[in-house]
């Protein structure tokens, strides 16, 4: 496993187990304290000598001694431990920071691009009546309505008498909503308002 700060960037399976061995280290203090505990109460500061200054014969003195060892040795491994947690920690954090400001400028990337590579709308959707049979939205832009476009548009009549022709026919409308391209079907006819559609629209002034 790379250490914090090392060549490989650290990941959280890193720290999962940077975590799991600091659990382990706990365990093991705890088994030492437990040991000095079943040996008449010995801490880590109690006196291994009787009054005169023999060793004790109560206690089993190498396990004492041993187990205070380990506990020195256990903690110090611990502290350092819990330093590289730290660390691991603080670089993943910083760089998740890193990887959403970049997923943020990506993202507006992409959309700048969007935005230049959008076809050019010639007429725009102002109103539309709720129950008609228009599947436009208010505000969409229209590039294609049937075969007018850009192009060829010069008047509003021009949707108008495409709109007659196609009367109880799918008529392809492709309009820009909300930024993006959107392809919509829309079939005119009679309804229980006026005209063939039930919306309005009017020429985009450029």
């Amino acid at each position: 496993m790379a250490e914090p700060g090392g060549s490989r960037p650290v990941t959280v399976s890193d720290v999962q187990q940077l975590v799991k061995r600091k659990d382990e280290i706990e365990a093991q203090i705890k088994a030492c304290y437990e040991l000095l505990e079943a040996q008449k109460g010995v801490g880590m500061n109690e006196p291994l000598v009787d009054a005169e200054g023999f060793p004790r014969d109560d206690i089993d003195l190498y396990q004492v001694r041993s187990a205070r060892h380990n506990i020195i040795c256990l903690q110090n491994d611990h502290k350092a431990l819990m330093k590289q947690v730290e660390e691991a920690l603080h670089q993943l954090h910083a760089r998740e920071k890193e990887k959403h400001a970049k997923d943020e400028a990506e993202a507006l990337a992409e959309a700048m691009s969007q935005n230049q590579s959008l076809p050019q709308a010639f007429a725009k959707v102002n109103t539309v009546t709720p129950g008609s049979p228009a599947s436009v939205s208010v505000d969409d832009e229209i590039v294609e309505f049937g075969s007018v476009n850009v192009n060829n548009f010069q008047n509003m009549q021009n949707i108008a008498t495409v709109v007659q022709h196609s009367e109880g026919r799918p008529l392809s409308v492709t309009v820009i909503r909300s930024g993006k391209k959107v392809h919509v079907g829309l079939t005119p006819k009679r309804w229980a308002g006026k005209g063939l559609l039930g919306c309005n629209i009017i020429p985009l002034q450029r």
